[in-house]
């Protein structure tokens, strides 16, 4: 089954510093039909004003990742690391037992980033913090893969879960077949472009969510650029 949800559907809140997108149930969104999918909790498109930013907050039992797509935003947290995540980098945190962070834009232009929040597969880890440079977005007509729990991957940031996140740009009549299994899902999610996903069109920012199918079958109408997540089937609070 394939289900699209349209950009205007996303939730948008707006804190004048913050412009942010809810794929999922956050803050004072609600819906009961739209909590999670699978592990995967919360996916938010935020966009950071200048000089602005998160300030320090805790955190507890998730795996917390962030793609930063446009810009750099620095990171600090009370296990002592005190970074800048820059454009083609990804950042991953368990906070296990319990982190407390911030995430600071400290330049005058603004950050576009997405922030994925995932339930962990074990609970009460050890607080522990990864940060990599993959260069996913000058690769083109390839699924790249970011962060993964599944082990089989390389040069990629872990995560504790069974999920992986891939990045691609297609350019305008390419192609990308996603092998997947009935038992999984899947969320594939449109940066930029307009892109077929079997037969079905999606234009930027429109959401496509899979479950109970053996592939996706995507090709780019215009160059596009897209995230795709793969997640066990089980809605499950870890």
């Amino acid at each position: 089954m394939l289900k699209i949800i349209p950009a205007a559907e996303r939730y948008h809140a707006s804190h004048g510093w913050l412009n942010s997108y809810f794929l999922f149930s956050f803050a004072e969104y609600y819906d009961q039909n739209n909590v999670q999918l699978g592990p995967l909790r919360v996916f938010n498109d935020d966009y950071i004003q200048g000089n602005n930013g998160f300030p320090e907050h805790p955190h507890s039992e998730m795996e917390v990742v962030t793609i930063v797509l446009e810009g750099e935003i620095t990171h600090t947290d009370s296990l002592g690391n005190h970074t800048t995540i820059h454009a083609g980098e990804v950042q991953r945190m368990t906070a296990g037992t319990g982190i407390r962070h911030s995430e600071q834009n400290e330049t005058d232009k603004e950050v576009h980033l997405y922030q994925l929040w995932f339930f962990p597969n074990k609970k009460e880890l050890s607080p522990s913090y990864e940060q990599k440079k993959i260069d996913f977005l000058k690769e083109k007509n390839e699924l790249i893969p970011l962060v993964t729990g599944q082990k089989v991957l390389e040069d990629v940031v872990y995560i504790n879960s069974n999920s992986t996140i891939y990045h691609a740009n297609l350019e305008e009549g390419k192609g990308i077949d996603f092998n997947t299994f009935p038992i999984r899902k899947a969320l594939l999610y449109v940066t930029s472009g307009e892109l077929f996903v079997n037969g079905m069109q999606v234009h930027k920012n429109d959401q496509v969510r899979s479950s109970d199918i053996d592939a996706l079958r995507i090709k780019a109408s215009v160059d596009s650029s897209f995230i795709l997540i793969d997640v066990p089937g089980v809605e499950a609070n870890y």
